[in-house]
């Protein structure tokens, strides 16, 4: 049997340009000889479509669109996500064959964790329907009915499904992907099938998927991997046949804890038109999944490109200080969309030093972006004068300062508005999470690139696309990071050291470690204490802060939330 996964990249909402893309794929694999094409989960509807599916129009016209993908499988069978309405809504999985839709799978478990929360939306399935194509039985699932040993997969393996297919929207985050397919090719080894997991690629909001669809042998082998961060069509022929040895004794476990799930038993069979010639066999594919630096840049790209792309935003601009963060952004940029469509401003203030000018234009220079100057030195005159009377008899401080930020905030919106660029914001992870940033000033924008990353991990990708080409100058990577909005600057006035500070914030936020534990793990106790007053006083900061790319298992945003009014502190006391 020969089966095609079509790692596809759909855009929410898009239910027309959805189906379209489903078509020509389709197309694509039937080209490819393929007997069946398997879709992502909710590919019509883009996923994940949150509240749209609370409008029933948006649900009638997803399933108009469902009749179209089946009008176009003349000769092949096609399994697509989509959203279904029966009496409830369901996320739904279809079997279409010849023409037909044959059977239809509702979602067993719903995950509501993280960025996941379906349960506001669907009710979980109780149908595992087996499509008999031409004598080979296969089992239908979604996305979270694989990473639950005694779930649907077991029980339609129990009931003789030699091919297990499984359609996801797995949303990337570092070091997702070998757990994941660990876990997918320990399934197939369990229940003694072939597990075609096939899953979205591309961003959507703070999302991005990563694809790298796989196909596993029932001994737990992989047969076939498709690339990392890119559309692709893995075409992949396996023998349904293959005698395997099991233990039926773990499987039948499993089988039974399924049926705990009251799920009911639906067989029907499909049988393919007659081929015209014999097929020979190809040899499958195995991609190399991307690790590491690469990985997160791939991810941090795509994420960017996709966000412009899917609003219709063409061009973006950048403030270019001749820092690290702001170098980085523009790099990601000029990849994402083009150099030509990446529009750096330096914005020199009277702090401003000469070396940091030089390494803005550098930056743009290497990467061929266009850069702008606006000095800023007239507004901050002139606020300092409207201010006086007020401030009089006052020490300057970090009102004085942030009007800095906040003029260059106004210069680089004005562009936005007039040229509809969209403003990229520089800041980072670690910024953002000790608000070392001026509200309404750098961490203002449209997109925040960098939301995600720590400011280590924002050295180890510099280091990383210089590798692909010169972009990010030496100097830029190796002076000490500053503000510079007062003479002599450096962000270690204000934080500890980078290099102790992002080990204690990936602790205290991705891990949710107390205190004690961080002391106990090996830092230093006042400098634990300080890092967690100024993350958990921060809340309202990171509240107004634009949208960016998850790239850890707990971004801010959907998967850490946070009151802002918040009387808790683990320190003990009141937060200050």
């Amino acid at each position: 049997m020969r089966i095609a996964l079509a790692q596809v990249n759909p855009t929410v909402g898009d239910l027309a340009g959805n189906t379209k893309l489903v078509v020509e794929w389709i197309e694509r694999a039937r080209k490819a000889d393929a007997d069946i094409v398997c879709f992502p989960e909710l590919v019509i509807t883009g996923y994940p479509p949150e509240d749209l599916v609370l409008k029933p129009s948006f649900v009638r016209d997803n399933l108009a669109q469902l009749d179209l993908v089946a009008r176009a499988s003349r000769g092949i069978a096609v399994v697509v996500g989509f959203v279904d309405r029966d009496g409830d809504l369901f996320n739904a999985a279809a079997f279409i064959h010849d023409g037909e839709i044959k059977a239809v799978y509702h979602k067993v478990f719903l995950p509501n964790y993280g960025v996941f929360d379906e349960k506001r939306y669907f009710v979980p399935g109780h149908r595992a329907p087996i499509v008999r194509l031409d004598g080979v039985p296969i089992g239908i699932s979604v996305c979270e009915d694989c990473w639950f040993p005694a779930g649907p997969m077991a029980w339609e393996a129990e009931h003789g499904a030699h091919l297990l297919i499984n359609i996801n929207g797995s949303p990337y985050h570092y070091g997702k992907r070998a757990p994941r397919e660990a876990m997918v090719g320990g399934r197939a080894a369990a229940y003694g099938a072939f597990v075609a997991w096939v899953n979205t690629v591309g961003g959507q909001d703070e999302l991005v998927f990563d694809g790298n669809s796989v196909v596993f042998d029932p001994h737990g082998r992989q047969v076939a991997h498709a690339e990392s961060f890119a559309e692709d069509l893995l075409v992949c022929d396996i023998d349904p046949e293959q005698p395997v040895h099991i233990s039926p004794e773990e499987l039948r476990h499993e089988a039974q804890g399924a049926e705990r799930l009251e799920l009911q038993v639906e067989e029907l069979t499909c049988t393919s038109p007659p081929r015209s010639q014999a097929r020979s066999r190809i040899d499958n594919r195995l991609a190399t999944p991307l690790e590491g630096a690469a990985e997160i840049y791939a991810a941090v790209v795509l994420g960017t490109r996709d966000y412009m792309r899917k609003q219709g935003f063409d061009k973006v601009v950048i403030g270019m200080s001749g820092g690290i963060d702001s170098a980085l952004t523009a790099a990601i940029a000029c990849d994402a969309l083009g150099a030509q469509n990446v529009i750096g401003v330096r914005m020199p203030s009277r702090h401003t030093s000469n070396e940091s000018l030089d390494d803005a234009v550098l930056v743009a220079e290497n990467l061929g972006m266009q850069i702008m100057d606006f000095a800023i030195e007239p507004p901050h005159r002139g606020f300092e004068e409207i201010l006086a009377p007020a401030f009089k008899g006052t020490t300057q401080g970090v009102a004085e300062e942030n009007l800095q930020p906040r003029i260059r905030s106004t210069i680089l919106h004005a562009l936005s508005n007039k040229f509809g660029y969209i403003v990229l914001s520089t800041g980072n992870k670690s910024e953002l999470a000790t608000g070392y940033g001026t509200l309404y000033g750098d961490i203002a924008g449209g997109y925040s690139v960098l939301k995600d990353i720590t400011k280590t991990t924002v050295y180890e990708l510099c280091r990383y696309r210089n590798t692909i080409g010169r972009a990010i100058p030496e100097r830029v990577i190796t002076k000490p990071p500053s503000a510079e909005l007062k003479p002599g600057q450096k962000d270690t006035d204000s934080l500890p050291p980078y290099d102790a500070l992002d080990p204690i914030l990936i602790g205290y936020i991705e891990e949710d470690l107390s205190p004690e534990e961080l002391v106990a793990a090996g830092h230093d106790p006042k400098t634990v204490a300080r890092v967690i007053q100024l993350v958990d006083r921060s809340e309202y900061k990171r509240r107004q802060a634009p949208p960016g790319v998850k790239i850890t298992p707990r971004a801010f945003g959907r998967d850490r939330r946070m009151p802002i009014v918040n009387r808790y502190s683990p320190n003990g006391g009141r937060p200050t």
